[in-house]
């Protein structure tokens, strides 16, 4: 069983309908979208029957006994995250859900125990089928900051799936930029693919997922889309990933028909045809030589 990473250095680059696309050209895999803040994988491959969900536990929050609280502050004190305030009548202490880091300091001072740890659920975990094979995605909850073991989570069920249906490639749809959650995406994977764009920012964005990929040590390869905009950039970040060792799979230009699929709720596969289809399956087969698929 391999699995594939496709990142980006920044959102809106096309990275997820590439992903649909090489769904579609590896029908069946196991899909898995690790961009848990903002899961749109779903919208374009439409899971279809039964969707299976169970909260995420991202942590821990405090659970106040009133009964037993004699209002001493010894919590406010111990207290590093401005999470905890007394009401109004100043008897009782108030717990503010979005800045407490479940860290358990007030737990361990109380002096009457009138202060507990309970699970804190951070978010929902989704497992369905969709037309390609099965997929696995994720809802981070508002104000949540744990989306590194949320993507850990969503990985490990993809790969639980994949050995008992008997797949050998799992599909990850990554976050944009290179922090925590980009991490959780790329560590483990057999190959990762960065999708850029031909902007300033781009050229910068390749550098920085580069050098993240090369420091776990992954062998990484690199799509730029929408070369046409700005072909002088285009050929500035392909030397750039040559430079670095990224293989450049390929070029795909601007095309509105990426747009429209979306709308569909379609793959570019799906929606048109021509040379914008032969070209995205050229892009899947240097991604399978790449990979040894």
């Amino acid at each position: 069983m391999k699995q594939l990473a496709v990142i980006s250095g920044k959102g809106g680059t096309g990275k997820t309908s590439i992903v649909a696309v090489f769904a579609e050209l590896a029908s069946p895999a196991v899909l898995a979208d690790c961009d848990v803040d903002a899961s749109n994988l779903p919208l374009i491959l439409n899971p279809v029957g039964e969707i299976q969900s169970e909260p995420y536990v991202g942590g821990y929050f405090v659970k106040h006994d009133k009964d037993i609280c004699r209002g001493s502050g010894t919590c406010l004190s111990a207290c590093r995250f401005d999470a905890i305030e007394f009401d109004s009548d100043a008897r009782y202490p108030g717990f503010d859900y979005y800045a407490c880091e479940g860290c358990g300091a007030c737990v361990d001072v109380c002096p009457v125990g009138a202060i507990s740890l309970i699970d804190r659920v951070a978010g929902t975990l989704y497992e369905s089928k969709m037309r390609f094979g099965p997929i696995v995605y994720a809802e981070l909850g508002i104000a949540e900051g744990t989306s590194g073991k949320l993507v850990s989570l969503v990985r490990d069920r993809a790969k639980q799936i994949a050995w008992k249906e008997g797949l050998d490639l799992i599909i990850i749809d990554g976050s944009p930029g290179i922090g925590c959650p980009v991490i959780a995406s790329v560590t483990g994977a057999d190959a990762v693919v960065i999708v850029t764009e031909p902007t300033v920012s781009g050229h910068h964005d390749l550098k920085r997922a580069g050098e993240l990929v090369n420091h776990f040590g992954i062998p990484a390869a690199m799509i730029v889309n929408k070369w046409d905009l700005n072909p002088e950039m285009t050929l500035k970040i392909e030397d750039a990933a040559n430079s670095v060792g990224i293989k450049v799979l390929g070029r795909v230009g601007y095309d509105r028909a990426f747009v429209d699929s979306m709308v569909a709720a379609k793959t570019v596969l799906e929606y048109t045809d021509g040379e914008l289809v032969e070209n995205l399956n050229r892009i899947w087969d240097n991604m399978r030589e790449f990979m040894g698929l």
